[in-house]
């Protein structure tokens, strides 16, 4: 599948796919999302999933929050505020969705220790979020937008006969996901254009780290790491 374009004209965001292109094809392999369309994934294993993503998206939204009092204009400053608060919906409306199938409490979710993945991601977006500037920071932001929209609309090419995968499916392969992404490929893009190639340069290390942090996300779930200590 290819990246999202804006017409026909070459894009920095289309530079940065381009670059994560392996890793992109690794993720679509990788046997918890081949297990989602089969149907075969354990829920165990989703479940496990879901309560990393619900701590994951806590400090995530936060991140966005912090990315929209650093926005240079009241565009993206108005848009990481309004995408912070679907980061919040999701984790406590979507999410609970599913946890009502399995009896999970919210107090369940929040006794939950991070795994070392979701710790080490997170605390990465957040340290950038922090300490680097503002175009380093949206890169660092982006895969988790745009990876997932690919990821849904790739497996809703097939679908699955789970419901619960299913719904996963078209929650991020639906428009309103859609319109969110390319909200946010517009303000990488604005980002990139007042960016020396040096300045591009480490945008472009970050948009790679984190994608690698999103394989790792599914693999981590897939194997519900846990800590040797």
């Amino acid at each position: 599948m290819a990246p999202l374009r804006h017409g026909c004209v070459s894009l920095f965001t289309d530079h940065l796919w381009q670059q994560i292109a392996p890793i992109y094809k690794n993720t679509l392999q990788h046997p918890f999302l081949q297990g989602m369309l089969d149907g075969s994934l354990s829920e165990d294993i989703f479940c496990f999933y879901l309560v990393q993503d619900s701590l994951y998206l806590k400090d995530f939204s936060r991140g966005i929050l912090l990315l929209g009092a650093r926005a240079e204009n009241n565009q993206d400053a108005m848009m990481f505020c309004k995408h912070s608060q679907s980061a919040i919906f999701a984790e406590h409306v979507l999410h609970e969705e599913y946890f009502k199938s399995w009896n999970l409490q919210s107090s369940d979710i929040l006794s939950t220790p991070m795994s070392k993945t979701c710790l080490l991601y997170t605390s990465y977006l957040l340290r950038v979020a922090h300490e680097r500037p503002f175009f380093e920071a949206i890169a660092a932001f982006l895969p988790c937008y745009w990876i997932y929209l690919h990821v849904g609309q790739a497996l809703q090419q097939q679908g699955s006969s789970h419901p619960l995968y299913q719904l996963w499916i078209e929650n991020y392969a639906g428009e309103p996901f859609a319109n969110q992404v390319k909200e946010m490929l517009d303000a990488v893009n604005r980002a990139a254009k007042t960016c020396t190639p040096l300045q591009q340069k480490a945008m472009q290390d970050h948009f790679v780290m984190t994608s690698k942090f999103e394989y790792l996300f599914w693999e981590m779930a897939y194997e519900k790491e846990s800590w040797p200590v």
